[in-house]
């Protein structure tokens, strides 16, 4: 486990009790984000197999969900920055919260409005704002939970408390959007609108708690010019999008690149661009003052702690993450169709993702939350790295069995309870990682880097199963043993990682 000596700042006073009252708070939030990430990630995957989308496709918009990947961009801001109005009264981090909810739920209704799948180019943008404000709200309450919690016996049950609230969530808009989706006269309309007020709910509550130590005034008036703020800016954020949006696809159709194309190579190289820059840049990054720019920008700064922090073993560390959520990456976005393809209805699937997924869930983040904040993380990044590739196999073990909701209980419990154990100890472990002067862009560049290769991945799904079909073999038997495997490797990893200690601050105290 990293340690944390060296580093000392001064921490906020608490706005919520601890204890009991911290992690309801936390349950509160994780909820708030886990909502809406099924929405554009494999609620939208059926939605777009129900007309007929071909599964490629669904594959490239599984690339949506590379955007937390890039959330680094703009995660500095974050910790630098209040949000106009709502920061004046609920400090930075709820300031920046409730910005984001508001955000999620205008994206999110307009996906419901939006349903028919007419225009796929309609259907990615509003997909894209609804993951970039979902994104925006986890980098927030994350820097707020490191904030809190800084110790790993904190954050082991506060780290579980957030990861229970996330995955109730994404049970509820799962199974809830499923069910409603197949109800007469709702559709998929009805169902993106249910979830969007599901999602808007913990707002109101937010606003009336105390203000932020340090801050105050009128809550009404903060209140009021929030809302305006957030008007101007989810605005800007759509015109954004969209103006970048036009830009890619316009370059994508110079270069010759067409939904037949094996982008994944292109995509991959981009993004990994600015970690090798700074990879290359490691020899110079360790001699640096604590003067330099380079370490007190705003924009690379915290990268740059990261890597003068931990030296060469970063780029250990920064490989070891990358893989170690892949099974259930990987599964997320076919699992479903999967599914579908083998007979089971939309309402069979949706009861299998509640209460059967909820207590698998809930089970394996209690598990985790509590080996992690009681033994050595490598032990425990271990036992969650098998559970989680024993899900994976559990969709192979699915496919061979006759239809029957048992079987698929089964699987889906297999599959959350290995999810959801291997989530909790990774949490505490990047939590682990990061230096608490900077929580909310480390946490991002950790957290957004950990997901990148298996989201990329993840869009090559869809082709990847229909090339092992194409060869004569069962294309998702193999694509879900290999997720397994590979999710199997981090384990390669543990003894080197487990040395990884960073370097005592030389900032003056």
């Amino acid at each position: 486990m990293a340690s944390q000596a060296g580093i000392s700042m001064a921490m906020p006073e608490p706005v919520v009790p601890r204890g009991l009252g911290r992690q309801a708070l936390y349950v509160l939030l994780g909820f708030s984000a886990g909502l809406p990430f099924y929405m554009f990630s494999t609620i939208l995957s059926l939605r777009l197999q129900a007309h007929e989308v071909g599964l490629v496709v669904i594959g490239f918009f599984a690339w949506v969900q590379l955007l937390p990947t890039f959330k680094f961009l703009w995660a500095p801001l974050l910790d630098r920055y209040e949000v106009p109005g709502f920061g004046r009264f609920w400090g930075r981090r709820r300031g920046w919260i409730m910005l984001a909810q508001l955000g999620i739920f205008v994206s999110m209704a307009a996906m419901g409005l939006t349903s028919s799948d007419t225009h796929l180019g309609i259907t990615a943008l509003f997909a894209v704002l609804l993951a970039f404000w979902t994104t925006t709200l986890e980098v927030a309450a994350d820097a707020w939970r490191i904030e809190l919690a800084p110790t790993q016996e904190e954050q082991g049950p506060i780290a579980a408390a957030n990861l229970w609230g996330y995955r109730t969530a994404m049970v509820a808009a799962g199974s809830g959007a499923l069910l409603v989706a197949d109800l007469p006269g709702w559709g998929w309309t009805g169902a993106y609108l249910v979830i969007a007020t599901a999602a808007f709910l913990p707002f109101p509550l937010l606003a009336a708690m105390r203000p932020d130590p340090g801050h105050g005034g009128s809550r009404w008036q903060a209140l009021a010019t929030g809302l305006v703020a957030t008007v101007a800016i989810l605005g800007a954020a759509v015109v954004a999008v969209a103006a970048i949006g036009w830009l890619l696809l316009g370059a994508a159709s110079a270069a010759g690149i067409t939904s037949e194309t094996n982008v994944t190579p292109v995509v991959l190289v981009i993004c990994m661009v600015p970690f090798l820059i700074m990879a290359a840049a490691l020899p110079k990054i360790r001699k640096l003052p604590p003067t330099a720019p380079a370490r007190r920008s705003v924009a690379i700064g915290p990268y740059v702690d990261f890597f003068w922090r931990y030296g060469f073993m970063a780029l250990a560390l920064m490989a070891f993450v990358s893989i170690y959520r892949m099974g259930d990456v990987l599964a997320l976005n076919l699992s479903k169709p999967m599914i579908r393809e083998l007979g089971y209805s939309l309402t069979a699937i949706g009861l299998a993702d509640s209460y059967v997924a909820l207590v698998a869930s809930i089970v394996g983040v209690g598990l985790g939350g509590w080996m992690a904040a009681r033994w050595r993380l490598p032990w425990t990044l271990a036992v969650g790295a098998f559970f989680a590739a024993l899900g994976n196999f559990g969709f192979v073990w699915l496919a061979h069995q006759p239809v029957d909701g048992a079987a698929l209980y089964v699987a889906t419990a297999a599959d959350q309870f290995g999810n959801g154990m291997a989530g909790a100890v990774f949490v505490v472990y990047l939590s682990m990682l990061v230096n608490p002067a900077f929580p909310g862009a480390q946490y991002a560049f950790l957290s957004g880097f950990a997901f990148l290769l298996p989201r990329l991945l993840s869009g090559a799904g869809g082709g990847i199963v229909e090339a092992f079909d194409r060869a004569g073999f069962p294309g998702f038997d193999l694509f879900f043993l290999l997720s397994g495997v590979l999710s199997l490797a981090a384990l390669l990893f543990l003894p080197l990682i487990a040395r990884a200690r960073p370097r005592p601050s030389d900032s003056p105290a």
